[in-house]
């Protein structure tokens, strides 16, 4: 590939300075006539020739040099001479210097950078959650375990446009900021920090000041342990004690007065035994049913904070159910009518607690509504509505024909043991706590529960579900 020579001013410039003294004193030579006119004519055209050839050559050679030492700037390995033309000694020296030590720099780049991405592939796969955060506090990366943690999967940061509003949410809290203005101070500091939506969290949080900074700038890196799980294991032992000491207070009671009296007044009355039988045995179940239900609700409460995974085909598990209450409905004398739209699913989406959540929605109907009354259950993708999230949902609905709840009870019927009418709840084999095991299961779907109801016209509970498919 021919090379384009230099520019005619270089040249010029340069032809000049090589053969300009010697041209000048010729000139004066043939000026004062101490030489023969055609014998200094040709020595001065022979100079001024050998002048311009020099400089060409000499010229060729620099822009080669500086053609190797931007090669060997960006980084280019083993630079090598374009073919053609003279090389002077001192330049191919010069080169040969200059691909020595391009070849040096290339190796001391590539091992940089293999070992920065092994020190990125170690942060990536650290089990606790890592954020990186910038001078101003905001975050610039994060590592796979904090992208779990905040719901996240890829992009800027690492995080996606869910997990961003809870790590917003954790940077604006006010602890961790004073913790931040220590790091910024060269500080380490460590602080508790409560989230409380959009499931509660609780997290600690060590901070780390970067000095000097990261190649990305980092100047903060958190590190986070999430507590919630610990915490709510804690909370269950003490809710589970209080809770089942509270309630099987009175159902142990009776039943061992009955023991007692069997054993002494009513131990040889077979009618009065049989009765007391009947009623140790419903104390008992209802027992069984409680705890039953203090162990679900606690199991749920220490996993709401981990989203669930998996698809499930709503209208198929609603089927499911309902042929399931059968033998309720026909103890009730209760009628079911069924709207399910084929192909509605919840994702993500736990079957089995979402079953849960079908049986105790229906099972409260059929003993809160009208005897021989109706039950209506449906299931179809979310309408919009503007109490509701705007992306794709699903709905499944359960209405009631019985009393209805009035108007201040609704804000509280998702409380443990809260029950509107005690003694109806009670005689029904309601424990209490179906309610707020739908509202747990619901929390940890990131779902959300409707209630509507009015004195006399009934109770309809509504539950809305994420319908956001993982791409295939």
């Amino acid at each position: 590939m021919p090379v384009a020579g230099p520019p005619a001013g270089r040249l010029l410039a340069a032809a000049g300075l090589i053969g300009g003294v010697p041209a000048v004193a010729l000139l004066a030579l043939l000026g004062f006539g101490w030489v023969e006119p055609l014998p200094g004519a040709v020595a001065l055209l022979a100079c001024i020739a050998t002048a311009f050839v020099l400089a060409r050559i000499w010229l060729g050679n620099l822009r080669r040099l500086g053609d190797a030492l931007r090669r060997a700037a960006a980084g280019e390995a083993d630079p090598r001479e374009e073919s053609g033309g003279i090389l002077l000694p001192s330049v191919a020296a010069i080169a040969d210097d200059m691909r020595r030590l391009a070849r040096s720099v290339n190796e001391r780049s590539d091992l940089v950078l293999r070992l920065r991405r092994a020190d990125e592939a170690v942060v990536e796969r650290l089990p606790d959650p890592l954020v990186v955060l910038d001078a101003n506090g905001a975050a610039l990366r994060a590592n796979a375990a904090a992208r779990a943690l905040f719901g996240g999967a890829g992009g800027v940061g690492g995080l996606a446009a869910g997990g961003i509003g809870d790590l917003a949410a954790l940077l604006r809290h006010p602890a961790l900021a004073e913790a931040l203005d220590a790091a910024r101070a060269g500080a380490p500091a460590a602080v508790d920090v409560a989230l409380p939506v959009p499931v509660a969290r609780e997290l600690k949080v060590h901070v780390i000041p970067m000095e000097p900074p990261l190649a990305d700038g980092g100047r903060q890196v958190l590190v986070l342990s999430d507590r919630t799980r610990d915490r709510a294991v804690e909370r269950m032992r003490a809710d589970f004690v209080a809770n089942a000491s509270h309630e099987l207070r009175t159902p142990l009671a009776s039943v061992i007065g009955f023991i007692e009296t069997l054993r002494g007044p009513a131990r040889d009355d077979a009618e009065a035994r049989d009765r007391f039988l009947g009623i140790m045995a419903e104390q008992s179940e209802r027992m069984r049913r409680l705890i039953d239900d203090l162990l679900g609700l606690s199991r749920i409460e220490t996993t709401e904070h981990q989203p669930p995974e998996g698809e499930v085909d709503l209208a198929s598990l609603a089927a499911a159910e309902a042929a399931a209450l059968a033998p309720i409905l026909a103890a009730r004398g209760a009628r079911l009518e069924t709207a399910l739209e084929p192909g509605t699913v919840a994702a993500p989406a736990d079957a089995e607690q979402l079953g849960q959540v079908l049986r105790n929605l229906l099972e409260n109907a059929v003993r809160h509504g009208k005897e021989g009354g109706t039950v209506r259950l449906s299931v179809a993708p979310a309408a919009p509505d503007p109490r509701l999230p705007a992306r794709p949902g699903a709905m499944l609905a359960v209405s009631d024909d019985g009393p209805g709840i009035a108007r201040h009870h609704l804000p509280r019927l998702t409380e443990r043991f809260y029950r509107v009418d005690r003694g109806r709840s009670r005689s029904s084999g309601g424990t209490g706590l179906g309610l707020a095991i739908v509202k747990h299961i619901v929390n940890r779907h990131r779902g959300h529960l409707l209630i509507e109801s009015e004195e006399g016209a009934g109770a309809t509970f509504r539950v809305w579900l994420p319908a956001e498919r993982a791409a295939k």
